[in-house]
């Protein structure tokens, strides 16, 4: 008789394993070993691989195939719900604080204010909070053309300059939500957002030190790179944003090269567009103080901070107050800012899928049982369930160049380990996984060739500065983490 998956009540409690343990650890290998080859070597897209490796799982397991169907599904669905609708919410707003200008204006005025030897430490600041709203991806496109004017007029190497901007944005990416990695590692292992977002804060503020401005002053000296003439000089005068977009909009009217000009000058000020950034984060840690000193749930603070600084509320009144101050602060027009936020959600189409595929991958793997076996054989050995979520991010990463998959399948493995642990130790397990889930990019990693490409830089170099920096961030990181869990 084929055993049937484990269905998990509402309230979090240890699914039994449907078959012996060295069969399940069996089932989880053989299903991310699945994942690995079809990302890597066939180089099928991952939304389709977590599919098939869920499969590999239920069928290694001995799981009837519609009992794993029904279970993918179910947590195909309550990841979509739970962080999909996040992730299409912070694509608009990091559209509007492109588009309008007010990144260009965080750039020009922490960058405008450093002298030649305290830049470093401004493009650090500026990759942090380029990279808070925004995906790795938009925030070192956004960032390039700056990284290479502040190094040829600072005459400062490119690395030099170039290393702690991506510090701060690949910091902020694994570390703090609301990026996809610690949002869907949030959800799937059940920690608070408003704890994870104060922790991540706190890990990765010395860790971009470390790993940007340090190693960046040793990664300048190992590779020696001269600045591309990829832009010219006066490229970095306009806005970037809205100045394509009015082009656009007015070319059709009379007078446009007038107002068009005028437009490109306007941007929203320092002042607002930061106060735009920081509100949702403001909100959502705003929750989790006031949850923590106050404990009357009657109380009318409280209960005002409980709706304005969930995860969903506090990322639609970023983007309506964002339509407002950045938007409108940028003199955009109605059509404009409608395309702006309509463009935003398609590019971001394929991460959504690629995460809830991961959940459904995840609820398999919890429905079988497996999560109840690791932690057993966990407790028995006395393994650190810190360092383990680690090794496990570490691995998956490694193998398959997605910081994504990688936290999506090292949280699925570690849901049974967090039964019964407080609010901060789990939020220092999401931590531990983003982390990990930074370490090393190589050939396999996307990420890997656009640095290359952008820095113009060979393979080698790319290893010997990106590839460490990445690695010297997730070690920093796992270190600070297994420091505060000392305390926590």
């Amino acid at each position: 008789m084929t055993p049937a998956l484990t269905v998990l009540a509402a309230e979090p409690e240890l699914a039994e394993p449907v078959a012996a343990g060295w069969q399940l650890v069996l089932a989880a290998l053989a299903g991310i070993a699945l994942i690995v080859v079809l990302i890597t070597i066939t180089k099928l897209h991952p939304f389709l691989a977590l599919i098939f490796g869920a499969l590999t799982v239920g069928l290694v397991a001995g799981v009837n195939i519609g009992d794993v169907l029904e279970s993918f599904g179910d947590g195909f669905g309550s990841t979509a719900a739970g962080v999909g609708i996040l992730i299409a919410l912070g694509a608009m707003f990091a559209k509007l604080l492109a588009d309008s200008g007010g990144a260009d204006e965080i750039v020009d005025t922490i960058v405008g204010h450093a002298s030649p030897r305290a830049l470093p430490w401004a493009m650090a600041l500026v990759g942090a909070i380029i990279g808070l709203p925004m995906f790795f991806e938009i925030g070192l496109v956004l960032l390039m053309p700056v990284i290479y004017l502040v190094a040829k007029r600072s005459q400062l190497s490119l690395i030099t300059v170039g290393i702690p901007a991506l510090a701060g944005l690949s910091a902020m990416h694994g570390l703090v939500p609301p990026h996809p990695g610690p949002l869907t590692a949030i959800d799937l292992l059940g920690a608070d957002l408003g704890v994870t977002l104060a922790l991540g804060v706190a890990v990765a503020i010395p860790t971009v030190i470390v790993a940007g401005p340090l190693f960046g002053r040793l990664a300048g000296r190992w590779v020696v790179l001269d600045v591309p003439d990829r832009f010219a000089a006066d490229d970095f005068s306009g806005n970037g944003g809205v100045g394509a977009a009015a082009g656009e909009v007015e070319a059709e009217g009379g007078g446009a090269a007038t107002r068009t000009a005028t437009r490109q000058l306007q941007r929203p000020s320092f002042g607002i567009t930061l106060f735009s950034v920081l509100l949702p984060v403001a909100l959502m840690m705003g929750k989790a103080l006031v949850d923590i000193f106050i404990a009357d749930e009657s109380n009318w603070l409280r209960q005002t901070f409980d709706i304005l600084g969930r995860p969903l509320m506090a990322l639609l009144i970023a983007v309506i107050v964002g339509i407002f101050t950045l938007g409108r602060g940028a003199s955009m027009t109605r059509d404009q800012i409608t395309r702006c936020l309509e463009t935003s959600l398609p590019p971001v189409a394929g991460i959504i899928l690629i995460v809830a595929a991961g959940g459904g991958f995840k609820q398999v793997l919890v429905d079988t049982g497996i999560g109840t076996k690791l932690a057993e054989w966990a407790t028995a050995a006395n393994i650190s369930t810190i360092l383990l979520a680690w090794v496990l991010a570490v691995l998956i990463r490694l193998a398959t160049g997605s910081a994504t998959v990688a936290t999506i399948t090292a949280s699925a493995l570690m849901l049974s380990l967090t039964e019964g642990m407080s609010t901060g130790q789990v939020s220092l397990i999401v931590l531990a996984v983003g982390a990990g889930s930074l370490f090393f990019s190589h050939v396999n990693d996307a990420g890997f060739w656009l640095v290359k490409e952008y820095f113009g830089m060979s393979v080698g170099q790319t290893i010997k500065s990106w590839s460490i920096m990445e690695t010297v961030l997730s070690v920093v990181g796992l270190v600070l983490v297994l420091l505060l869990g000392l305390v926590i």
